[in-house]
């Protein structure tokens, strides 16, 4: 008999994303796309350029596992469910009378609630991803990883080609420079994922995805409260970097430091010997004078 405590997690990881988790994670990409400068007019002149960069927001992931793993990139089309109910965010959310949309998600609960039920959806792309590329390579770690965190995290790469076609792109705010939270903290989720299904993680994965989805929530929400956008396992990012990556830091370091104290040690000894040519005259001087 399973405990109490494997009764909710495989409850949990049975729970369908359609179709409240799916309208909270379109609820939240096409208001991000709102807010950006520009949008609100984009979607009055001219709609059709506005409503396929919103499906970029709320299918980017898909769209770059598809090209990663050379299928349609166009195959999120063929779900017409999923398409009618995000047309039906973007368009409530744009041409909806007085705003009431944007005026009802500014409220901050509303806004808690729906980034949480994003969150959800989060690991529900990365399992699907590491599923999916294990179908076509199996056991493939880098291929697998690489899928978890496409689909679930690849919007902000697509809407980054977005913007390149549309001439708003920016090198600074590019994802594969300077990646975001969501992107690394799926990243770490596909990896956790793909360890797990690979058997190298001895962990069931209703288990996994049940505390693996707790994180993302509670981590979200805390940075949402406290309006702070610093990444919550940055002091293990710098430690990991000083060890992996700072040895040659620390080599020029204590190059440099011996080179300031072998040319202190020079201008010391080159001070010091004007100074024992001085006192050699004075004793001369000295004899002089008492001869």
């Amino acid at each position: 008999m399973d405990s109490p405590w494997d009764e909710l997690t495989l409850a949990f990881s049975r729970t369908s994303m359609f179709p409240f988790f799916d309208i909270a994670h379109y609820l939240v990409s096409v208001m991000a796309l709102k807010r950006q400068p520009g949008a609100a007019a984009v979607a009055w002149k001219n709609p059709l350029s506005s409503w396929f960069t919103a499906m970029l927001h709320c299918f980017g992931g898909g769209i770059l596992s598809c090209v990663l793993l050379a299928e349609p990139p166009l195959r999120f089309l063929a779900n017409n469910t999923n398409i009618l109910l995000a047309s039906s965010i973007w368009y409530i959310i744009f041409f909806c009378p007085c705003d009431l949309v944007s005026q009802g998600y500014s409220f901050l609960p509303v806004q808690l609630l729906a980034a949480g039920m994003k969150e959800v959806t989060r690991t529900w792309k990365i399992v699907g991803g590491v599923t999916h590329a294990n179908s076509y390579y199996k056991n493939s770690w880098i291929v697998m990883i690489a899928i978890g965190w496409a689909r679930g995290a690849g919007g902000t790469v697509i809407t980054n080609f977005e913007q390149l076609v549309k001439g708003g792109w920016k090198p600074e705010a590019d994802e594969w420079l300077r990646m975001s939270y969501p992107a690394k903290v799926t990243l770490l989720g596909s990896v956790i994922f793909t360890f797990q299904h690979t058997k190298l993680l001895a962990v069931s994965r209703h288990n996994l995805m049940f505390l693996y989805t707790m994180f993302l929530v509670a981590t979200k929400i805390t940075m949402m409260i406290t309006e702070t956008a610093t990444v919550p396992f940055a002091p293990f990012e710098d430690t990991l970097s000083r060890m992996l990556f700072g040895w040659q830091q620390q080599f020029s370091s204590c190059e440099k430091k011996s080179e300031t104290k072998s040319s202190f040690n020079g201008t010391g000894s080159s001070t010091s010997k004007p100074i024992a040519v001085a006192s050699d005259t004075v004793k001369k001087k000295h004899t002089k004078k008492s001869e």
